[in-house]
């Protein structure tokens, strides 16, 4: 039997190896960091759409558009306050209060800002304005 020495990785080897890893982990891990906050964000735009779109049957059937203190609420139980809706639909224009990504609720106001009604999320921080993640969504911007 012929002896075969054995033979490993040196130490040269391994720090190559160990040092493009760490190239390819610094390029592609700070892209995938910011997938989940891109997602809040599509996911932000798509819930205010059907927001507006369940706001724009209300005002359909009852030819308004919920007030700003009847809110939202409005899309899911018959409000009570004036101007009472005369022909709201039984099991409402939502199925559940739409809350955003970041656990807040969608705000509403008629008349609004932007435009005959505005449905805005102030974003990741909660509150108005900020930038990037932080910023403002709003129906205006769809």
């Amino acid at each position: 039997m012929k002896y075969r020495p054995m033979r490993g990785f040196t130490l040269i080897e391994i720090l190559v190896v160990v040092s493009i890893l760490a190239i390819l982990g610094a390029l592609i891990v700070p892209k995938i960091m910011d997938r989940p906050n891109e997602a809040r964000i599509v996911a932000v735009k798509q819930d205010i759409a059907t927001i507006v779109a369940a706001l724009k049957l209300y005002k359909l059937d009852n030819g308004r558009y919920p007030t700003t203190e009847q809110g939202l609420k409005a899309l899911l139980q018959k409000p009570a306050s004036e101007p009472v809706p005369n022909n709201w639909k039984r099991g409402g224009y939502l199925e559940k209060a739409a809350r955003d990504p970041w656990g807040q609720d969608y705000l509403y106001l008629n008349p609004g800002i932007n435009g005959e009604i505005d449905v805005m999320s102030y974003g990741a921080d909660g509150k108005q304005g900020g930038e990037s993640f932080d910023a403002d969504i709003g129906s205006w911007m769809l």
